[in-house]
């Protein structure tokens, strides 16, 4: 806190404490820093990552997981109350339910990971931001797209029987 003057010590002296100036230390070239403590999101990570679902904290990340051939799911993942009572648990559940599996499947943490969050959104050619949103790619290219709309109206068991769904139409192996 900036005081406006000079403080009285007990009502009598001065302070001979000097000001604190505060002062930003954030440069305009700086990436903006995380919404939320990474100690908060933490098991919100996790809950994926313990499911098979890989990180990806960075656009390099998300560009390589992309530019490889097959299936890749794509989960944006949110701090907020339907990512966590009906996304991620919907997810999961579909992944433990599915014959049908996706070549891949990352994440990226809206409002944590924006560089990597932004790459992945890009590939969602015409559809707006949404978090949490669950995409499947056939590659590089969006086959699929659950957005927070639908998530916020629907169970984690209706979710995960969307996404069994999507998995068995776009994610079942062809036999020759």
């Amino acid at each position: 806190m900036v005081s406006p003057g000079p403080v009285k010590n007990n009502g009598e002296t001065p302070c001979d404490e000097p000001l604190i100036e505060v002062q930003s230390t954030k440069s305009r070239n700086q990436p903006e820093a995380n919404m939320y403590p990474e100690i908060m999101v933490i098991p919100m990570r996790e809950e994926l990552s313990r499911a098979g679902i890989s990180e990806t904290r960075t656009a390099e990340e998300v560009d390589a997981a992309l530019a490889e051939p097959g299936t890749t799911l794509v989960v944006v993942n949110s701090i907020c109350g339907c990512a966590a009572g009906k996304a991620r648990p919907g997810i999961r559940l579909a992944l433990a339910n599915s014959a049908n599996q996706p070549d891949r499947k990352i994440t990226v943490f809206a409002g944590q990971d924006r560089e990597a969050t932004e790459r992945a959104r890009s590939y969602f050619e015409g559809n707006p931001p949404s978090s949490p949103s669950v995409a499947i790619l056939r590659d590089g290219k969006l086959v699929y797209l659950m957005q927070r709309s639908v998530i916020e109206q629907s169970t984690a068991q209706e979710i995960a029987g969307e996404l069994v769904r999507a998995f068995d139409e776009f994610c079942a192996k062809t036999t020759a």
